[in-house]
């Protein structure tokens, strides 16, 4: 979030600095696996499913640009997303939902498959499934390409970055914030933007807000296989399987309320391997690469915090987007950028407004 919204205010020949601990997209971004699944991901329509769909129709524009100005591939994909249905009973479901969804936004509705039509899409799919609901404009990213390229455009759009530079507060003087502190230093700005996922409350210790956001821990795996055995990603099962094209497959994730703690374990992967070779068996002749984890930022109420402070002019936020950061960049850049500049909003944000 935080580079995605520096390279637009740079290019408003804003002076921005962006501050880091570590490096950018160290956390969240590039622990995710990048699934763009504005219809996958909401089970009901609403404020977040209507800025999904918006963010999702500006993400050909948001990577076509980003390839433009940096010679970077991003891994941008527009593969599709397949609700797998492993019953009768998640059949009836996802065919519900698909009827309203329709209803309610007037769309077009998800397309259901059936067994054999998701076989012909999906050839080593487990034998006993029933069918599943193809979201075709649903896509993916490969979200350390993605942060690499947006690090790359901010920089040379004259943003500066500062690392290692743990934030511990934000200074406020008559309604009006006026400097970011950090350990030894301090940054004076007009306006700051907290794009800093779970570690947001810490950063904006007693200044109020419409909801906390806290670490929400998961677990991902890296599979590799000879060459890729199907092109949509799978959800099932509340996991899911992404095959990238070069024959990788990130499969994840688990949830868990643990705080900060980052950790790796046995029984984080033995859930995250049984899900997947139960949905693909092939997967089970796959190599294993890699084991991670990551903290998504969560926000009790279940909405992302975006946009101005209602009591502190100056001051903007952009984070608690869950499982939906990375399909919620383009929208959060461009509707925070718009208001830090006062311009007129693309999207309605009231629903996500800190007040």
């Amino acid at each position: 979030m935080g580079c995605a919204i520096a390279g637009k205010l740079a290019r408003r020949d804003c002076q921005v600095t962006v501050l880091e601990r570590a490096v950018p997209g160290a956390e969240a971004s590039s622990a995710a696996a990048g699934i763009l699944g504005a219809g996958a991901e909401n089970s009901a329509d609403g404020p977040l499913a209507a800025l999904c769909r918006f963010s999702l129709e500006l993400w050909p524009d948001f990577a076509q640009v980003l390839l433009q100005r940096t010679e970077l591939h991003i891994g941008y994909d527009p593969c599709g997303v397949i609700e797998v249905a492993y019953s009768a009973a998640s059949a009836g479901d996802l065919q519900q939902k698909s009827i309203a969804l329709a209803q309610a936004t007037g769309a077009e509705p998800p397309r259901w498959l059936d067994a054999h039509e998701l076989r012909v899409r999906v050839p080593d799919i487990a034998v006993h499934v029933c069918g599943g609901l193809l979201h075709a404009a649903d896509s993916q990213v490969d979200p350390q390409l993605l942060m690499r390229a947006l690090a790359i455009d901010a920089k040379r759009c004259g943003a500066r970055f500062v690392v290692g530079q743990a934030v511990s507060g934000i200074r406020v003087e008559h309604g009006q914030v006026i400097a970011v502190q950090c350990a030894d230093t301090q940054f004076s700005a007009d306006a700051v933007i907290v794009a800093a996922g779970a570690w947001t409350d810490a950063v904006t210790a007693g200044l109020q807000r419409r909801t906390t956001i806290r670490p929400l821990h998961g677990e991902l795996a890296l599979l590799d296989l000879s060459a890729p055995l199907f092109r949509p990603v799978l959800t099932w099962q509340g996991g899911y399987i992404v095959p990238r094209r070069d024959g990788r497959v990130i499969i994840g994730a688990t949830s868990e309320d643990i705080g900060f703690r980052k950790r790796q374990t046995a029984g984080g992967l033995l859930q995250l391997l049984t899900m997947a070779t139960a949905a693909v068996p092939e997967l089970a002749n796959a190599s294993l690469i890699a084991h991670w984890s990551g903290l998504r930022p969560q926000a009790a109420d279940g909405l992302p915090m975006m946009g101005p402070h209602p009591q502190v002019r100056g001051l903007h936020f952009a984070s608690g987007h869950h499982r939906n950061g990375i399909l919620l960049a383009p929208a959060t850049a461009q509707l925070v950028a718009q208001g830090v500049l006062d311009a007129e909003l693309s999207h309605p944000i009231e629903p996500f407004l800190p007040a």
